[in-house]
């Protein structure tokens, strides 16, 4: 059977936000810019969504493979989290936002993680959308995270959903739309377990510039498209 989207809900969308360390060179900013004003933008697309009644949201912040980066650049990420998670919340309140992490939390210092349970306990009250962000996430992590969970355990045979239970990502409806900013045409390990039917569309526009009419446009033609789940 083919299901048409025509004016059918989206109940989750993922993203990749590439283009912030080219924005910043073509614009000649320090690279700690270009990631800054891709917070900003990311705090634009946010209000997107939910004016578009999109419960959830899943965006790809930091992978396990940017810890490689140069200790100059991660330094910076690291300074940009703190200030997210230091002064960001009560914003995200006003605005209804709800914000979970998902990754591997422990890579990062004892400051940082108690910020980010901070952040989802003030912000998990009373909410419109809520906020994922995958840091210190990898695809093949997470499914390796969830297989040794379950060996650990014991657990026989299994099912899709025992497995999903286990990943880092529990409770997120897999998404409907993945979108990857920035000219690339891959996932890069971005939710390799559940975005098997994703409907994927790439953009050669920079994560800071990525416009509106653009994230509207998305939408448009995702319900346009024929899901047909294999069948």
């Amino acid at each position: 059977m083919i299901r048409n989207n025509t004016n059918q809900s989206i109940d989750c969308i993922g993203i990749i936000m590439d283009g912030n360390r080219r924005f910043a060179e073509l614009w000649n900013l320090p690279i700690y810019e270009g990631h800054r004003k891709g917070y900003d933008k990311l705090t634009e697309v946010v209000s997107w969504a939910r004016n578009a009644k999109v419960p959830h949201l899943v965006v790809y912040a930091f992978s396990t493979e940017n810890w490689n980066r140069s200790k100059k650049e991660v330094g910076y990420l690291m300074k940009l989290f703190r200030f997210i998670l230091d002064h960001e919340a009560q914003k995200m309140v006003e605005e209804r936002v709800r914000v979970r992490f998902v990754g591997e939390r422990n890579h990062f210092s004892k400051d940082i993680q108690e910020g980010m349970i901070r952040v989802e306990e003030v912000t998990g009250k009373d909410y419109e959308i809520t906020l994922h962000i995958a840091v210190s996430y990898g695809g093949r992590a997470e499914i390796l995270s969830a297989t040794n969970a379950l060996i650990f355990e014991n657990s026989g045979m299994v099912s899709e959903e025992d497995f999903s239970k286990k990943l880092w990502t529990k409770g997120i409806p897999d998404p409907d739309i993945i979108i990857r900013t920035g000219g690339e045409k891959r996932l890069s390990g971005f939710l390799s377990w559940q975005s098997i039917y994703s409907e994927l569309f790439f953009s050669d526009t920079l994560w800071p510039d990525f416009s509106q009419k653009e994230f509207e446009t998305i939408l448009a033609e995702f319900n346009l498209r024929e899901r047909r789940y294999g069948e």
